[in-house]
């Protein structure tokens, strides 16, 4: 098993996509290695901002295998490999242990709503025994605005009892912290990620493992040097970028504001069902965004840089 290596500011990273509608594993790479390189202590690959249940199977999988063979550090990595069908999470949750990564992050299978807690268990229970020759670390998504089921506290405690460090902890999407804290109370080695900025202060106490954000796409730089430096002004602005999409579509706003960051358009792209960001949306999340980093240069500064 892995470890539990994942700590600090991670990015939930976008996934380019290219004109024929395939994961563009080059520009995603980029991205990738451009976070690492600017603020990002991991990357989640593949999860809601990644759009990895808009991809097939075969999508999934190989994308996971162009980030294996990019060079890029593995051990930082966390890779969303929930499905719908059992037997998906299984394939791809197996595929995340052969090539290396950090810890498979796992929805609830999502179209059966007001599924008994037996029957979530049951799911992690044959990821946990299909995977046992290579037991990678697994991590639950608590996503319920998306996937309409909460992994409930009690069924983190029992899954605990059952399989101990093996299951390493949670991304918390829900926004409520009383649910976050609760489960990292469970149990010092359970690992848990909110999935704001705003998150960073409790973070650096010790509460939280680390912060799984969207808009560490976009900020990462602010984001860490809060993290690492306690920089006040930094986590300000780092929480009023994400600010800026309040009542937007974030996976379309994110990879808008992509797009004018690194000044590729491609990166505006996105799988169906999800569709292109307002055209008043984008010029107002962008003229907030070099409003709050006037002055500055940071990651725009350095992505654009990074393509002379």
């Amino acid at each position: 098993m892995t470890g539990n290596t994942l700590h600090g500011v991670i990015a939930a990273i976008a996934t380019a996509i290219n004109e024929a509608g395939e994961p563009d594993g080059p520009r995603s790479i980029a991205l990738a290695r451009f976070l690492l390189d600017h603020g990002c202590d991991g990357l989640n690959v593949l999860g809601t901002t990644g759009e990895g249940t808009s991809f097939s199977l075969g999508q999934r999988r190989r994308l996971m295998q162009a980030y294996a063979g990019s060079g890029l550090p593995l051990q930082r990595m966390l890779v969303g490999t929930g499905a719908a069908a059992l037997d998906d999470a299984i394939a791809l949750t197996r595929h995340a242990a052969m090539l290396g990564f950090a810890g498979a992050l796992v929805l609830p299978p999502f179209y059966y709503k007001g599924v008994s807690d037996d029957g979530l268990f049951a799911v992690i229970a044959a990821i946990m025994h299909a995977t046992a020759s290579r037991p990678i670390p697994i991590y639950l998504y608590h996503f319920p605005a998306q996937s309409g089921l909460p992994w409930r506290v009690a069924l983190i405690r029992r899954l605990i009892d059952s399989f101990g460090e093996r299951l390493a902890g949670l991304k918390d999407s829900s926004g409520d912290m009383d649910f976050a804290h609760a489960a990292a109370g469970l149990s010092p080695h359970f690992r848990v990620f909110p999935s704001t900025e705003a998150a960073l202060p409790q973070v650096r106490s010790g509460r939280f493992a680390g912060c799984i954000s969207a808009t560490a796409n976009l900020n990462a730089d602010l984001c860490a040097r809060y993290y690492r430096l306690g920089d006040d002004d930094a986590l300000r602005k780092a929480v009023a970028v994400r600010a800026l999409f309040d009542g937007k579509p974030l996976v379309p706003g994110v990879k808008a504001l992509l797009a004018h960051i690194h000044g590729e358009p491609q990166w505006a792209r996105l799988e169906p069902p999800l569709s292109a960001f307002p055209e008043a949306d984008r010029t107002a999340v962008v003229a907030g965004y070099e409003t709050i980093r006037a002055k500055e240069g940071g990651i725009k500064e350095a992505a654009l840089t990074s393509r002379r």
